[in-house]
């Protein structure tokens, strides 16, 4: 496989600041899968309408009593912050994961607050698709991305009052994904604004977030760092920092983007929400409404006990999890089939989701031709259907599962 190798290497060499392996292994594969205009039509259709259908949602649970939200699993700390509404669109950049079945698309989760794949897809699979001779699916939507994220600026300003905001990008200096997507968004914004490390912003509680040079920062672009990680953060001394700077968002001292409202749509229970009303029926759906519910979401649950009664396999995922960690596959019978080895959400509340079998992929890498499993991600950018691609890995899509660019056919 030497070929293979070289010609990958010789390729991915050639685009700036991308991440063609991670953690010691192979990512971004040199080769491509198909796609005609009518499938890819397809995912847009079902992305747009699951949208619509989570944005909706949002706004019923701004609105319910915080013993609900609890319920839920919300922490405590993030209650009045998820509350806020700081510009009309509930998330700028978030991505479905969809399961292709025999005549639909089932959306497994959506990751509303910190989405990655953003380059991947916007940006490196058209190269890849020109590579091999194949047009590009996303062909435009890199544009409507930059444009999501100026109006999404704009939309901060306004909240704030600001009319010459000061805008900092931020990300870990040192997770060469994270940093690099906040690198490509900021490239896209293309106005006034500086790119600093999250260990170098500097909070004075009540006051505000300042840089390196105490200049006070007005918009917080953190589209890799997640709030159920920030609420989490403390200084060396021990002091609660994340609270600090979600307190500043609460007294309109800082804005942040994406806004507090996509942290409500990350939690996996909003999906048990949906499916709970659909399932009575419920009249805040339009009956086309619970047909697309009916068509493209998948029976979830606060509990494993619908699964057993039904003898029906089913997936136990954490409502505030990521890249696969801590998921477990179950059989109808509740017997464990198989989970995911890093288990760092073990204390986590989870959902219970039914089990379907993500469709399998032949592929070339590095290791020959490989056999994988295959997730569709097609992003939502302001509300409207956007790029997509693929991954694939095993059974349980994790942090090592590879990047498939999709050329149209």
């Amino acid at each position: 496989m030497k070929s293979y190798r070289t010609k990958r290497e010789h390729f991915y060499s050639g685009i700036k600041n991308f991440w063609p392996d991670l953690y010691g292994e192979e990512y971004a594969l040199y080769d491509i899968s198909t796609i005609n205009h009518k499938e890819a039509e397809a995912i847009r259709i079902s992305t747009e309408r699951i949208g619509k259908i989570f944005f909706k949602v949002t706004d019923l649970l701004r609105n319910v009593d915080l013993d609900t939200l609890r319920e839920l699993g919300y922490p405590g700390e993030t209650l009045d912050f998820i509350r806020l509404k700081t510009m009309n669109m509930e998330s700028v950049i978030a991505r479905l994961d969809l399961i292709k079945t025999e005549n639909t698309y089932k959306c497994i989760e959506i990751n509303s607050d910190t989405p990655t794949f953003i380059k991947e897809l916007f940006s490196v699979n058209g190269a890849v698709a020109n590579q091999f001779g194949y047009g590009n699916p996303n062909e435009g939507f890199e544009e409507q991305l930059a444009r999501a994220v100026r109006t999404a600026v704009t939309a901060s300003a306004k909240w704030l009052n600001e009319i010459e905001p000061y805008i900092v990008f931020t990300a870990h200096e040192d997770n060469i994904e994270d940093r690099n997507t906040v690198l490509y968004l900021q490239e896209l914004y293309g106005l006034p604004s500086r790119f600093i490390a999250l260990d170098k912003l500097r909070i004075v509680p009540g006051n505000g977030l300042y840089d390196q040079m105490g200049r006070r920062i007005d918009i917080l672009y953190r589209q890799t760092f997640p709030i159920e990680g920030l609420i989490m953060d403390e200084d060396e001394t021990g002091n609660k920092i994340g609270l600090w700077l979600l307190e500043l968002v609460k007294t309109k001292k800082l804005a942040i983007i994406n806004p507090p409202a996509a942290f409500l749509l990350q939690n996996k229970a909003v999906q048990a929400v949906i499916w709970g009303l659909h399932e009575n029926n419920a009249a805040f759906f339009t009956n086309e409404e619970h047909k697309w519910i009916e068509d493209y979401f998948l029976p979830t649950y606060l509990e494993a006990e619908p699964f057993h009664e039904k003898q029906v396999s089913y997936v136990k995922k954490p409502i505030f999890g990521r890249e696969g960690d801590t998921v477990q596959i179950f059989s109808s019978t509740g017997k464990l089939l198989m989970e995911e080895k890093h288990k760092t959400y073990m204390d986590v509340p989870s959902i219970f989701q039914q089990y379907i079998e993500l469709p399998t992929v032949s592929y070339h890498s590095e290791k020959g031709k490989q056999s994988g499993h295959i997730l569709t991600g097609s992003f939502l950018v302001n509300g409207k259907a956007s790029a997509l691609g693929y991954r694939v890995g095993g059974k349980i899509t994790n942090n090592l599962s590879c990047f498939l660019p999709v050329g149209l056919a």
